[in-house]
Parts: C-alpha cells; structure tokens; sequence
C-alpha cells in the first residue's frame, strides 16, 4: 500500500461504528433492538412493521432517524438518548490502535451518524480518549445523516477540514462517496472489499494499515 498516497493527509476523518471497534463486537446489534422498540412505541406497529420502516428509512434517507424525522417528525433527542443507552462492556481497549491514530500527523476527527455523547463513551471504552482533536455527532449536521452532502459540508465547515488534505476511514461505502467527491482520500474499512471508483484503499485492520502510513 503505497504510503505517498497519505503523505499530503492533515486531517485524519474517521466513522465510529464497525470502524473504530471491530464488527465482531456486535455494538449496533444492541443499537438496533432499541431501534426497533422505539419505533414500535413511536408509530404505534409491530415489531416485523418496525423492523421493515427501520430497514427501508436507512436505505432511502440515509439513517432510521432521518426517516422518523422527515416522513413522521420525531423528535431526535429522545430517539438518540434511548438507542444509544447500552452495554459497552463488549469493547475492550485497544492499544495498538490507540498508538496508531496518536501517531498520525495534523489534526483526528471522529465523525459519526450517532450522537456525539454516545461516541465519546465507545472511544473511552476502546481506549482512544484525549486522541481526537474533535468528535461530531449527527447533531452537529442538523440532523442530516451521512451520506448526504450537506452533512458533509456542515461537519468539516464546522471541523475546519481542508477536504483536499484529508482522508476518511469509513465501514459504509456509501458514505464515502461524498468525500471522495470533495477531494478527500477515502478508505473503506471492513471484513468484504467493496469495489467502486469512490474508494481509493480497503482494509480489515485498521491498526495495521495506520502503521504503514507512518
């Protein structure tokens, strides 16, 4: 993996789920369920109902909560503060990776399509609190979801990102879309390849692949 791909990088965007942990520790499992409930409770349906609007607001707006928002006007706060109220005791800290990310040149950015509280207790259960310049939750895009442009724009407007000399680690491919087309250095990071022109590098080790960058 050629390392002079990265040697321009000073903004160093990385997703939080399934990117900073690795799947197997099966976090959005728990985060669905509570999804699940809480459209039940929301719209009045059934858990296979839930289940289906869960599943179709994700792929046509991006993320359930967009849907809820758009297509039933739920409130984000609730919805966000009762998903994202699990056991985070199935993350471990990681070592290797905290030295990886704390050797990275400029400024680190975590960005997700959670909320930023949430994020900050997956980064302190991993072990990777005081390594990231900034953590942005959907919150801070008003609401709007990865992928969708405006996202994008508001988050690394706010962030001070120089899209040109940045780079994205991302476990949805979707979502690396946009930033390839703003210039960025975009990297997939998940068990599968996926192969599309917007994804320059893949990996399913996230440590490993930092440590040759430096």
């Amino acid at each position: 993996m050629p390392k002079q791909h990265f040697d321009h990088v000073a903004h160093w965007v990385f997703d939080l789920d399934n990117t900073l942990y690795p799947p197997e520790a099966r976090l959005f499992d728990q985060i669905e369920v509570r999804m699940t409930a809480y459209v039940m409770e929301a719209l009045g349906v059934t858990r296979a109902e839930a289940d289906r609007l869960r599943h179709r607001y994700w792929q046509d707006y991006g993320t359930t909560l967009a849907g809820l928002m758009e297509v039933h006007g739920v409130d984000p706060g609730p919805y966000l503060t009762e998903v994202h109220e699990i056991d985070f005791s199935v993350l471990a800290p990681d070592p290797d990776l905290a030295a990886r990310i704390r050797a990275l040149p400029g400024r680190r950015i975590v960005y997700t399509n959670g909320c930023a509280p949430y994020a900050e207790r997956v980064i302190e259960a991993r072990g990777l609190s005081g390594l990231f310049d900034a953590v942005y939750g959907v919150e801070h895009a008003d609401f709007h979801p990865k992928p969708r442009r405006q996202a994008f724009e508001a988050v690394f407007g706010a962030a001070g990102v120089e899209t040109t000399r940045a780079a994205m680690f991302e476990d949805d491919p979707r979502n690396l879309a946009e930033p390839h087309a703003m210039g960025m250095r975009t990297v997939h990071v998940a068990p599968d390849r996926h192969e599309a022109e917007h994804i320059h590098h893949h990996t399913d080790d996230l440590a490993g692949f930092l440590a040759r960058l430096i």
